[in-house]
């Protein structure tokens, strides 16, 4: 036991031994290897030394060359600098030089500048000692003289173009006036007083009049337009002085023989829906003759009044064509002589425009269509010419004078006129307006050609007796404010009205 004891003991220190020598051999290789890693390494980094070394000498060399380079540039740059401020100094010199001779001379040109004064003032003292006359006498003189010689010469001259003017004037308006005439064409036409209904039979005469005439008074009244039913045969004479009642009567009986219903109630209606498309077809008639002459811009309320002239005459001339006719001659002329077209036609197609109103509102139409006109923006130049169309106002514009020539050349055609209708239709408005005039009064139409007013009174304003007052008052003023022959009637009529409806 012992024995195997000491046996291991021996084996485990040869072991020990062993590792020992085996780790000495280990660490001695390693430490060659070491060194010689070592003088590798010393090796290698003597290379890279060397080669900075030399890549440092290569920079220092192209540094030194760059430097030598930039210094030659700056050089250059030195001498280009020296050079171009010798140059300066040079310019400056010569400068300094040139302002010190301009110097001089502007002294020497003062010098005789004041030389020449010395001598123009001893002339002119010598002058004015020979003549005896001092600058100012000279120069008033002179002129004095000069102007009268000038002035007989511009006498004669100005006579001479003034006379030249006239003639060629004339000739030149006559062809002017002659050109445009014969540019315009339009119909004559003379509007009468009366209209003549053809009826659908002779059965239709009854029943227009009516039970007791009840219907032919009832449409006389709401027209103001006399209806004349004679023995010829299927026909009805409307008679008025006034065309656009006739225009309402005309249209409300072809309205009343179509429908077949004949009573005064319907009368009224038919009446008020005739006068609703009289008034659009007089709206119709007003744009359709701005749209003829060619011009915009009217207002709306004097294209109404404009139309209305379609059913107004003066001295038998239908206003409406009459100014229509007038703007395009108006336009024509006003473009030869050089005036403004747009100004002329507008004046003109409005230049009656107050006839519309003038039953209406007092005073001359001229006067009456220039207020309109300025009263709905038209400007200053229209309106002028308006008010200056006949020659109670002087006409200050071409346009002006072109409307007022126009409005002579269409009037005086043959034909155009007929003075006694329009003395007639005068005659007419004066009786209206006479019973119009009185309190009380609803409305009023002349009827009969004149031979009968009649009025409609307001029954809550006027009663019976003061109707028959009213009726002695309305005479006695016609008897002394107009000229007439024979006699008038004046037919006052009250009329009252019970309306209840039925629920």
């Amino acid at each position: 036991m012992v024995e195997a004891i000491i046996a291991a003991i021996i084996g485990l220190f040869a072991g020990a031994g062993g590792t020992v020598v085996y780790t000495r051999t280990k660490v001695a290789g390693g430490k060659h290897k070491a060194d010689q890693l070592l003088a590798d390494a010393k090796h290698k980094s003597s290379d890279i030394v060397l080669k900075a070394k030399d890549e440092a000498l290569k920079l220092a060399e192209d540094a030194k060359k760059e430097e030598s380079e930039r210094r030659k540039l700056w050089d250059k740059t030195e001498a280009r600098l020296a050079d171009r401020e010798s140059s300066l100094d040079r310019k400056l010199d010569e400068l300094d030089r040139r302002a010190e001779n301009l110097r001089a001379q502007e002294d020497e040109v003062e010098d005789l500048k004041n030389e020449i004064r010395d001598i123009r003032t001893r002339q002119q003292e010598k002058l004015e000692k020979i003549a005896g006359l001092k600058k100012k006498e000279a120069a008033e003189k002179l002129m004095q003289m000069t102007e009268r010689d000038i002035k007989q010469d511009l006498t004669g001259l100005v006579d001479k173009l003034q006379n030249e003017a006239k003639d060629n004037a004339e000739e030149k308006a006559q062809l002017i006036l002659v050109s445009a005439m014969e540019r315009m064409s339009s119909e004559v036409t003379a509007e009468r007083t009366v209209t003549a209904l053809k009826l659908t039979d002779d059965e239709m005469k009854g029943r227009i009049i009516g039970k007791e005439g009840r219907n032919i008074q009832a449409l006389q009244r709401a027209t103001g337009v006399d209806i004349m039913v004679d023995d010829t045969p299927g026909m009805v004479i409307l008679s008025s002085f006034d065309p656009l009642r006739r225009q309402v009567a005309r249209l409300s009986l072809e309205m009343l023989m179509k429908d077949g219903r004949i009573h005064p109630g319907r009368i009224e209606e038919v009446v008020a829906k005739a006068q609703k498309e009289i008034s659009k077809e007089v709206t119709r008639a007003g744009e359709d003759a701005a749209r003829e002459v060619g011009v915009v811009g009217i207002p709306k309320e004097l294209i109404q009044l404009l139309g209305e002239l379609k059913f107004r005459t003066s001295y038998g001339q239908n206003v409406l064509m009459h100014s229509t006719e007038m703007a395009h001659m108006a336009g024509l002329i006003a473009e030869e002589i050089g005036a403004d077209v747009r100004v002329t036609k507008i004046a003109t197609l409005l230049h009656d425009i107050g006839k519309a109103v003038t039953h209406k509102v007092e005073g001359k139409h001229h006067h009456i269509g220039a207020e309109l006109a300025r009263k709905y923006g038209m400007s200053d130049e229209i309106v002028h010419a308006i008010e200056a169309h006949h020659d109670d106002i002087e006409a200050t514009t071409p346009e002006a004078l072109v409307v007022r020539v126009c409005d002579a050349l269409s009037a005086a055609r043959p034909g155009a006129r007929n003075i006694s209708a329009e003395n007639f239709a005068e005659r007419m408005r004066d009786l209206e307006n006479i019973a119009n005039s009185f309190k009380g009064i609803e409305k009023s139409f002349a009827i009969s050609a004149g031979r009968e007013v009649r009025v409609i009174v307001r029954p809550e304003n006027v009663d019976d007796l003061s109707a028959i007052k009213l009726a002695r008052d309305i005479a006695n003023k016609i008897e002394s404010t107009m000229q007439y022959p024979g006699t008038i009637k004046v037919n006052v009529v009250r009329e009252t009205r019970a309306i209840e409806y039925a629920k």
